[in-house]
């Protein structure tokens, strides 16, 4: 049975969360506040983690901080119903995805059997050693990392996602719906912050020059593209 960790002081809300999920075969444990969470990550093995953004004392942001020092492991924020600036810092430090409160169960559920199908389907890659090879770039399947000028990385489960998506199409101009529908399985809602906040941190790892990509090219108006030359 797959596992998850949900850490919010909404105590009514982690017990109806962790009532839903076991519809899908998927246990929780919750606890009230960022630091109890990160204790509780390094005594058990969880597929995801459930993080709200409002805490007392040690705060969605500066849990996720703690959290990707240390794992890949996918993590799902939420935020307020009009706080954009919480998602979009949210997005460049790390989480995979983000809901706004008040939101609808069936979706939560949703994105939660999502992330964890992504995750424990890349780590339980079996046999030979599979990669990526381009210009001082190396994609690895197996471990989700990347090896380029920059260091070596692994990545969350969202930046391996698009980014393994745009190399499988070198080449080919990808916009913003195709990446999206791919990468999330959900239908497209034009909203585009997911996607630049991942692009930006891919960035930020891979490229030797974030603003002069080599490997991620935009497509002004459009979507992205990987190099073909590369």
């Amino acid at each position: 049975m797959n596992k998850i960790l949900i850490i919010d002081d909404d105590k009514e809300l982690c017990t109806l969360i962790k009532q839903s999920v076991l519809s899908e075969n998927i246990d929780a444990d919750f606890c009230s506040c960022g630091k109890s969470g990160l204790l509780q990550l390094k005594e058990k093995e969880y597929q995801l983690v459930i993080l709200d953004v409002m805490m007392p004392g040690f705060d969605g942001f500066e849990t996720l901080e703690q959290i990707r020092k240390e794992s890949n492991l996918p993590v799902l924020m939420f935020t307020s119903q009009n706080d954009s600036a919480s998602k979009v810092r949210g997005l460049r430090a790390g989480a995979d995805d983000y809901l706004t409160k008040p939101f609808n169960m069936d979706e939560l559920i949703a994105r939660i059997v999502s992330l964890i199908r992504r995750y424990t389907r890349f780590n339980q890659q079996d046999g030979q050693l599979q990669t990526f090879d381009f210009e001082g770039l190396t994609i690895d399947f197996n471990s989700r990392s990347v090896h380029g000028v920059n260091g070596d990385y692994e990545l969350p489960p969202k930046e391996f996602d698009l980014l393994l998506f745009l190399a499988k199409n070198q080449g080919k101009i990808l916009t913003k719906q195709q990446i999206y529908e791919n990468v999330w399985e959900e239908d497209y809602v034009y909203d585009d912050s997911n996607i630049m906040a991942i692009i930006s941190r891919l960035r930020k790892k891979i490229e030797e020059n974030p603003a002069s990509p080599k490997y991620i090219q935009t497509v002004k108006g459009i979507g992205y593209r990987f190099n073909k030359e590369v």
